[in-house]
């Protein structure tokens, strides 16, 4: 009878202790399983802060083939900020993006000599159809060839902060695509080469300086006019839109890439309820799968992080509640948060989230005082979330950045001249007083 009561409790023992395994295998490893990635190289990130939400030989330096066109976006964009063209600037056509525009074997629109262009139509037709010959042109046209625009392309690619990357033409293409006629100082068979990292980082940056870039890259199909009664229907490659063959709620750009050396890629943003993410994989098997795999990254962020609000406007923070006021008419002054502090977690963490405080060494002393006069509102620190060492952003001054502003809440007027000798009087006979006590103390 024992034996079978033993036995008994062995059953149960081993059916509990397979459950709760198969319970915490499942909790632990769901997310490992769902991102079972058939690509080279990946990477997620949250658009507004750069937060790494998930990233996978990030730092792997790869051929980008035509995601090459988010640097020249750039660049088209800051041109045109800047004054230095227009969007109604007529593009002259050269002899060698001629030539390379009627090249059918690529990704093109067909440009004549005899027909005007604008940098708004060439710029349409390279970010929505990834015309190469309309990218060479644009390149032209801003910096007089397309060997001048790499080298901009580079020192601006240094200047944004990216680290893995060259950039040996305007497009993407690789060198012998182009029939000798690659920019000067370039290797006839070079290849534009970045991490996802750095993909994910300058597609961070054109989204960040230039959100209208949107408007563009959210165009399923457009009409383009190469010259009279000759039109081209371009098809956004991208085929996430809500009109293409996979759409995905939320996706309105950003770009694709495909070389025989690179792959297919794709570099992606969307945006849901105020969360925006941008998700870059390299080198998957087909056009296809590049969407596939992209659908799985942006899954997970959507599905597994959420915004949490960590502080409200006005709320003090805990042991940062009040500042010391040196000459004024009040001894401290109360300070909290000038703006919502918000930090995207994982489900099932916010708890685990602190902040930190720094306050403005100009303002405050040693000892952690203001000086009076203070106004209401003033800026006197700021508090930032305390990321653990779980968490990266793809450039660490980015994560310093996302921050919010500590106010003072009440203005605290300086203190008369009265007042102040009075209190410096007081301070006097006060130490005289310490020393004699101290004095007396000694004797005994």
């Amino acid at each position: 009878m024992q034996t079978l009561k033993r036995k008994g409790w062995l059953y149960v023992s081993i059916i509990i202790s397979f459950y709760l395994t198969l319970f915490f295998a499942v909790g632990s490893s769901a997310s490992a399983q769902e991102l079972e990635l058939e690509a080279d190289a990946a990477i997620l990130v949250e658009a507004e802060t750069g937060k790494v939400v998930y990233e996978e030989d990030s730092h792997t330096v790869l051929p980008i083939a035509s995601m090459t066109k988010i640097m020249t976006e750039y660049l088209v964009h800051e041109a045109v900020n800047n004054g230095e063209i227009s969007w109604e600037d007529e593009v002259s056509i050269s002899d060698k993006v001629r030539q390379l525009s009627l090249d059918t074997s690529l990704s093109n629109v067909p440009l004549r000599q005899d027909e005007s262009y604008t940098v708004e139509e060439l710029y349409k037709a390279m970010a929505i159809y990834s015309a190469n010959g309309a990218t060479i042109a644009l390149a032209e046209h801003i910096a007089g060839s397309e060997g001048a625009f790499v080298t901009m392309m580079n020192e601006k690619a240094e200047e944004l902060g990216l680290q893995d990357y060259e950039f040996v033409n305007s497009t993407g293409l690789n060198n012998r695509s182009m029939d000798g006629q690659h920019p000067e100082g370039t290797e006839a068979d070079a290849e534009n080469l970045m991490s996802a990292e750095s993909t994910a980082l300058l597609a961070y940056h054109l989204l960040a300086d230039y959100p209208e870039v949107l408007e563009t890259t959210s165009i399923s199909a457009e009409t383009f006019e190469a010259g009279p009664e000759e039109y081209i229907e371009m098809q956004n490659w991208n085929w996430m839109l809500p009109n293409g063959p996979m759409p995905y709620n939320g996706v309105d750009g950003l770009k694709t890439g495909y070389t025989d050396l690179a792959g297919n890629a794709f570099t992606g943003t969307a945006e849901r309820d105020g969360l925006r993410y941008i998700s870059v994989v390299m080198r998957t098997d087909s056009r296809q799968a590049r969407f596939e795999e992209t659908e799985k990254l942006l899954d997970y962020g959507f599905n597994q992080f959420t915004y949490e609000e960590v502080l409200e406007k006005g709320e003090q923070v805990e042991g940062n509640q009040t500042l010391p006021v040196l000459k004024g008419k009040e001894d401290e002054v109360t300070v909290s948060a000038g703006e919502s502090l918000s930090v995207l977690v994982q489900d099932g963490e916010s708890e685990s989230v602190d902040v930190n405080v720094s306050l403005d060494e100009e303002l405050i002393n040693e000892e952690g005082a203001i000086e009076a006069p203070v106004e209401a509102g003033e800026t006197v620190g700021y508090v930032s979330i305390a990321e653990s060492g779980d968490n990266s952003y793809l450039h660490d001054r980015l994560g310093e950045s996302h921050r919010v502003p500590l106010v003072v809440d009440e203005s605290v007027e300086r203190a008369g001249w009265f007042s102040l000798t009075m209190s410096s009087i007081g301070g006097f006979f006060g130490s005289l007083w310490n020393s004699a006590v101290n004095a007396v103390k000694g004797l005994f």
